[in-house]
């Protein structure tokens, strides 16, 4: 092992045992670094210069999308600044570099709302028409799942982590872990959305108890996110949906309603979580569509005639 990959190796530890970094960021951070590796020659990371990451972030620029990139020379950043933090380095060779370009503004892609009222529907039918107490109980726990998700907006990877104490349904609250370790709390405001969810927990308090999580399956295993994204495939092909639908546009389509109904925008920055306003503004550009729609059909100017 050169003395590169050792270094890379003793950061990637520092990250897990005293960062405490989330296992999503751990693996990104092992193919960014692994791949940094295999491209630079040099064993010594004294001998890593300026233009030798200019000429690795030339190449990523041909090879993947801006946001792709700037995660990857994200990675690299955070690495350089660990070696010179712990005096492995004399000088940051990033600091003779200045890494600027334009990400395009990638609009986030929600549902349409009948198209949600059509899966909760499928679900809810699955669950009346069951024929076995196994069909019965998947569809149960699967409609506690997609209005849950819909309920409150949480990322899909917040929802699987949840355990039993943080549904309190009798406040009708749920408490959230998201990135960074930041909690927060979420009101349920539907009382349907209550009501599944207390048919799930009475129904699967054994598999819960099991598993330590609130969502289960009926094996008492903790519910995947892949179990997450292969159940909305489920209920999109059998209600005949022809759109791609991920567990993450529930939580786009969350958003943009409330925005669209005249919600405080830092209300919704604090329901989602979001640690900047910024990132919550990009759903002002799909609000926008439904304004110019509106401005389109209903203003009185398209009735004049001159």
């Amino acid at each position: 092992m050169n003395d590169l990959q050792t270094h890379v190796t003793d950061y990637l530890d520092y990250c897990q045992n005293q960062k405490r970094l989330d296992a999503k960021t751990l693996r990104a951070y092992r193919i960014d670094l692994s791949q940094f590796c295999s491209h630079i020659q040099s064993a010594d990371i004294m001998e890593i210069t300026p233009k030798l990451l200019e000429d690795f972030i030339t190449g990523l620029h041909q090879k993947y999308k801006p946001r792709t990139v700037k995660r990857k020379i994200a990675s690299l950043k955070a690495l350089f600044h660990y070696f010179e933090y712990r005096d492995l380095i004399e000088r940051n060779p990033f600091s003779k570099i200045q890494v600027k370009f334009r990400e395009p503004v990638l609009l986030p892609k929600t549902i349409p709302l009948h198209t949600v009222e059509t899966i909760l529907s499928t679900i809810y039918k699955q669950l009346s028409d069951a024929k076995t107490d196994y069909k019965k109980r998947n569809a149960l726990r699967d409609a506690a799942v997609i209005e849950l998700l819909f309920a409150t907006g949480m990322r899909i990877s917040e929802l699987c982590s949840l355990n039993e104490e943080s549904v309190n349904l009798y406040d009708r609250t749920i408490l959230i872990y998201g990135k960074g370790s930041k909690e927060r709390k979420v009101q349920i405001g539907n009382d349907d959305v209550v009501s599944i969810l207390e048919r799930y927990k009475a129904d699967f308090q054994t598999e819960i108890q099991s598993c330590g999580h609130f969502f289960a399956n009926q094996n008492g295993k903790e519910l995947s996110d892949q179990a997450v994204r292969r159940m909305i495939n489920r209920y999109t092909s059998l209600a005949a949906i022809d759109l791609h639908i991920t567990p993450h546009m529930f939580r786009h389509t969350f958003a943009t309603s409330l925005l669209e109904a005249d919600v405080d925008i830092r209300y919704i920055q604090e329901i989602l979580g979001h640690s900047s306003i910024n990132i919550t503004e990009i759903y002002t550009h799909v609000a926008m569509s439904k304004q110019r729609d509106i401005l389109t059909t209903k203003h009185p100017r398209k009735d004049f005639h001159l």
